[in-house]
């Protein structure tokens, strides 16, 4: 039976089943979620819609401890198993394993510093100290990255969500990061069929002015379009020319830059419940997906801190 007194033992097996070490786990469940746990079960119970006439602590008690349960839902996002074999591993029915990652969903994702938490701050910075606290460089990395999902069942579902580029049906979450790869912002996820321009336009993360907005050739016409911010766009190529050395360095620099965006979403893909076929219901989606970037951003505020 996996727990987290057999896995700490083994601080190598932890981080490849958690995707964090011991140590970061450790920290945010003594930090943040024991001290936050009571006051949220007590609204989570009183939030019932069958009006609750119990006293807290009376009915069905959960089988594993709170902190068995973090680490049942880590697994479940780094390994992206099935609720069978869940089950199998932490002794408890299928349905148990089910409702037990639901209910400490919510709670987790207080706890972490996902990406609309950071953004209510960068959205108030004033002074070019606190824009360099954020933005080192004053540079910002934005891309979209998507996810297959299964074949809708209903025709226009399917036209939406079916990638043309992708060949596949799935959904887009846009990122904005910056020059250490920490997650600023994050969209709600959109649907496959639409362009990463387009999903840029109509639901963009404002930036202080000092800093430069960098972008692949997915974005060509943001600088037309939204002249009041600093952007920077690679070169493109012209049919039937080449581009020149300038032109050539140019694009070069810029890929090196713009590489750490890359590095973030592949930080994200290594929880395989954001990289294998989405099996939830797409209403989870924005959650779990805000749950996987605050994982991702406290590992990487913790190695620049």
């Amino acid at each position: 039976m996996l727990s987290y007194y057999g896995l700490s033992k083994k601080p190598l097996l932890f981080k490849s089943f958690t995707g964090i070490t011991v140590q970061e786990f450790d920290n945010i469940y003594d930090n943040y979620i024991i001290k936050k746990y009571h006051k949220h079960e007590i609204k989570r119970l009183f939030n019932r819609k069958d009006n609750r006439k119990r006293k807290i602590g009376a009915g069905r008690h959960f089988k594993l401890n709170l902190k068995d349960r973090f680490v049942m839902l880590l697994v479940y996002y780094r390994l992206y198993i099935t609720y069978t074999l869940a089950g199998f591993l932490f002794d408890l029915d299928q349905s148990n394993i089910c409702r037990g990652i639901q209910k400490i969903e919510q709670l987790v994702r207080k706890c972490l510093p996902i990406p609309q938490k950071i953004y209510s701050k960068t959205k108030r910075l004033r002074t070019p100290e606190e824009v360099e606290k954020y933005f080192p460089g004053f540079m910002a990395f934005t891309d979209c990255t998507d996810q297959q999902i299964p074949r809708p069942v209903d025709k226009r579902r399917k036209k939406n969500f079916y990638s043309g580029i992708k060949k596949k049906h799935a959904v887009k979450t846009q990122l904005m990061v910056n020059n250490p790869g920490l997650i600023i912002h994050k969209t709600r996820y959109k649907k496959g069929r639409r362009h990463d321009y387009d999903i840029y336009k109509k639901d963009h993360p404002s930036t202080p002015k000092e800093v430069v907005n960098i972008f692949d050739l997915g974005y060509l016409g943001v600088e037309k379009d939204l002249p009041e911010q600093l952007s920077v766009l690679p070169y493109r190529k012209k049919r039937n020319q080449d581009l020149s050395p300038e032109e050539k360095e140019h694009n070069k620099n810029h890929s090196k830059k713009r590489i750490v965006i890359e590095h973030t979403i592949c930080r994200l893909k290594k929880y395989r419940i954001m990289s294998d076929t989405f099996r939830n219901r797409l209403r989870k989606y924005n959650g779990i997906s805000d749950i996987v970037a605050g994982l991702v951003n406290y590992r990487i505020m913790n190695q620049h801190s």
